[in-house]
């Protein structure tokens, strides 16, 4: 209907927009090209508010605004079609812009919203969604600070695991912390294993800490490292997310279980990613156990980029391009040989070379 509108005056077109202001559907406009493009009249852009995802359940989102105030949010239909493929466009840790229905629908009693916008991400961590290859799962968005807990038994935690998650992170520039719990239940060969991971990981520059929630060791650790960051935590399901989180923010309450003794794995008690505010600074997300850590986004010429000491020596092979597999010349190969290179790291490199277009659990 504004085709042919530029004989109006600016007075004539307010007047049209007033009185018929459903046929407004843009946001910005300007007259252009003897074209009007119509700009969202003021009143309409005043229940338009702003906050910060702090959890996601699949289907409705929370967010807080600046005030405290909390809505529950839907987002709108075509977020689908804009070429992001993930099964959840919208994250926690993501700000968002969103119209206020003004009403409730949930049993929360939070005012109802929709999410019509979300802002640029500085980062995130994202995985391959389970049975669904060609879907991503975004974990958590705006972080500081990734926070891996493992446990080298009750229930076993991979290498490969880990190097799938650290390489992820890796290519997102995010720090991360690997958190060794439940190490009381260790046996003294189990702990002389711990301690030689412990090493590797150290030696390419990862923080890393032993903790147990039976005897304290480490929990004043883990709660400074956590400190003034917006922080996430992930791991298999069992190995004590919620457990730590538990002990050093008291009042939050989380739900945990027991691991299987048939099966010696976790059973799920956090359904949805949650953002909490910690009482000694910072935040920290609360994750959903992850059985497996697919692989997206990443190249096969790229992923030694994401292994920093393969990156390091890499430059010392004899080809620009070396895949650090059958290469002559090649410096990685030798290091892996003489043990500057964990073996163990090199597998999980090479694994990742590998193609999988159908999803591939990462143990």
């Amino acid at each position: 209907m504004w085709k042919n509108h530029t004989k109006l005056g600016i007075s004539q077109i307010s007047t049209t927009i007033l009185m018929n202001p459903s046929a407004v559907s843009r946001e910005k406009s300007e007259i252009t090209g003897g074209f009007f493009i119509p700009i969202l009249p003021t009143f309409a852009k005043k229940s338009l508010k702003k906050g910060l995802v702090i959890k996601s359940t699949g289907s409705w989102y929370t967010v807080e605004c600046e005030n405290g105030e909390l809505y529950d949010c839907k987002i709108k239909g075509n977020f689908r079609i804009k070429g992001i493929k993930s099964t959840n466009p919208v994250a926690v840790g993501d700000h968002v812009t969103f119209s206020v229905k003004g009403t409730t629908e949930n049993n929360t009693g939070n005012k109802v919203g929709l999410i019509t916008a979300i802002n640029d991400r500085k980062n995130y961590i994202i995985r391959r969604s389970q049975n669904l290859s060609k879907q991503s799962h975004i974990i958590a968005a705006n972080i500081d600070q990734a926070v891996l807990v493992v446990t080298l038994h009750f229930p076993v935690t991979t290498t490969t695991f880990i190097d799938r998650y650290l390489a992820s992170a890796e290519a997102y520039r995010i720090p991360v912390l690997i958190v060794f719990n439940k190490t009381d239940l260790l046996n003294v060969e189990q702990t002389e294993e711990l301690n030689d991971l412990i090493s590797v990981y150290t030696k390419i520059g990862y923080k890393c800490i032993k903790t147990s929630a039976n005897t304290g060791l480490g929990i004043d650790d883990f709660r400074e490292a956590l400190k003034d960051k917006i922080n996430v935590v992930n791991g298999h399901s069992g190995v004590g997310k919620s457990t730590l989180i538990n002990i050093i923010e008291p009042g939050l309450q989380l739900k945990t279980s027991d691991i299987s003794d048939a099966h010696n794995t976790g059973k799920h008690t956090t359904t949805f990613s949650t953002l909490y505010k910690l009482s000694f600074g910072g935040y920290i997300i609360d994750t959903p156990g992850i059985k497996a850590f697919g692989m997206l986004e990443m190249e096969a010429w790229e992923i030694s980029h994401y292994f920093p000491e393969i990156f390091k020596i890499s430059d010392d092979c004899q080809y620009n391009n070396c895949s650090h597999t059958h290469e002559p010349g090649c410096a990685v190969k030798v290091a892996v040989e003489n043990g500057e290179i964990a073996v163990s790291r090199f597998i999980s490199y090479l694994g990742l070379l590998e193609t999988d277009e159908k999803y591939r659990p990462a143990f």
